[in-house]
């Protein structure tokens, strides 16, 4: 099969705009003509191995960036959001949004961004008369969502704070002391309690901290609140960047950035890559080396995505036991559903059948992508017979051409055309017509019925 052409004018407009650069000055740098600049950078012509190289040496680019980037992400969001009964016909074919999320990034945004607004004032006047009588009925978008597509967008890598809690930690120091040293030099008292998770009282300068907690849970809220009180500079640094719409959704996000430094502090990038490159990314070895759990650490591992430095590009999900995504992120070419549950072929919804057993499955998508997918069902005690007890699987994967750095493919035929199971993102942009799992038809093609005949489904998909 020869190589792929690789198109990536706007990662390559990008670079340029970021460096200050003409396109005289930046053709002149790459060695190439201006008017073949200009034809690369509106993906008329492919970047040649000239270019690449070029962009390696005379500015450091991690090359592998050229074929990352948004556009999976972009085409997957826009598939969904044009899903929408609202488009119909009108809706573009997937060549057309290949080429926008390729070609124009922004534009793609702003339109997912007026998709979402539009969503929810749909369902706004869904529950008018709730809403009536509310002196602020001001449309905006969902917190949540803009803070998950933050992180999303960012490939849930956040290059500053990675680097600020590597350098706080240390490989000669448990995670648990430094973090209770650096309380004591903000002058704040730990304490051991029975409370809430944790619970700092700013007037007495004490942080209390739940006993029923597993320790891994301990030490990252204690982490966490070590991320708020000394780099709260970094933090509101990086949310200023960010440029939220509302001050909600500043908050949440910068409940996920000192989350993202409790992880990075308990799991130091370049000391984490190379012991999971070593233990071949066995999750209970490494929860036991860096005293974290099985969910830090897979999280952890969806995140090595720093430049020139990279891990093996994993999915991460969690899922409750309503199906519903909780947490989604994803370095590969698999993306989740925005809207709705996930695929319940995926062998992340059989994990609640046998919890604490690791479910391991090869998988295909329709765009005829591969995956080595591994699922565990996870259950957290609330510490008292009565407390709840929370109840989810988390999914980990990577594109079958990673699985063999994967100890969980060890015996596995990763050849073998039938042992893939088939998936898809979501039952409403799925384009498979023989799945035996479907719920809803799919929104972008027509359906054909008939009374005198049943098949697998009630319908046919034309």
């Amino acid at each position: 099969m020869p190589p792929q052409k690789l198109y990536a004018g706007a990662k390559l407009r990008e670079t340029r705009n970021q460096l200050g650069l003409t396109q005289k000055d930046f053709a002149a740098r790459l060695g190439v003509s201006l008017p073949y600049l200009n034809q690369m950078e509106n993906n008329n012509r492919p970047l040649s191995t000239t270019v690449v190289l070029a962009l390696a040496r005379e500015f450091g680019m991690d090359v592998t960036e050229l074929s990352a980037g948004d556009s999976e992400r972009l085409v997957s969001d826009l598939r969904e959001a044009f899903a929408d009964p609202l488009f119909g016909k009108a809706a573009p074919a997937l060549p057309d949004l290949r080429l926008v999320g390729a070609n124009a990034p922004g534009f793609a945004r702003a339109f997912l961004e007026l998709h979402r607004a539009y969503r929810q004032a749909q369902e706004q006047l869904a529950s008018l008369d709730e809403a009536l009588g509310r002196e602020d009925t001001t449309l905006r978008l969902s917190p949540w969502e803009e803070v998950r597509d933050f992180f999303h967008y960012c490939n849930n890598y956040i290059d500053a704070v990675d680097r600020a809690a590597e350098r706080f930690a240390s490989p000669e120091r448990d995670p648990f002391t430094l973090a209770s040293e650096a309380l004591a030099r903000c002058k704040v008292s730990l304490r051991i309690g029975t409370g809430a998770l944790r619970s700092l009282d700013r007037d007495n300068r004490i942080l209390e901290i739940s006993g029923k907690a597993a320790r891994s849970t301990q030490v990252f809220q204690l982490l966490h609140q070590v991320a708020l009180l000394t780099q709260n500079e970094l933090l509101e640094a990086t949310l200023d960047l960010a440029r939220f719409q509302s001050e909600e959704s500043r908050a949440i996000a910068k409940i996920g950035l000192a989350n993202y430094f409790a992880g990075a502090a308990l799991m130091p990038y370049r000391r984490f890559l190379e012991a999971a490159e070593a233990t071949r990314h066995d999750l209970e070895a490494l929860a036991d080396q860096f005293g974290a759990s099985i969910e830090q650490v897979a999280h952890r591992l969806s995140t090595l995505q720093r430049p020139g430095a990279k891990g093996v590009p994993f999915f991460f999900v969690r899922v409750d036991q309503a199906g519903t995504i909780t947490k989604r992120h994803s370095a590969t070419r698999l993306q989740f559903a925005r809207f709705g549950g996930a695929c319940p072929l995926w062998n992340v919804h059989r994990a609640f059948e046998t919890p604490g057993r690791f479910l391991r499955q090869l998988a295909e998508t329709p765009d005829g992508m591969r995956y080595f997918c591994l699922a565990l069902a996870v259950t957290k005690a609330g510490g008292a017979f009565h407390a709840p007890v929370r109840r989810y699987a988390i999914g980990l994967g990577c594109e079958i051409d990673h699985a063999s750095a994967l100890v969980y493919a060890d015996g596995m035929d990763l050849g073998r055309e039938a042992g893939f199971d088939p998936i898809g993102i979501s039952c409403r942009i799925c384009e498979r017509d023989d799945c035996h799992q479907r719920a809803v038809p799919p929104l972008e093609r027509r359906l054909q019925i008939d009374h005198d005949r049943r098949a697998l489904l009630p319908y046919r998909i034309e």
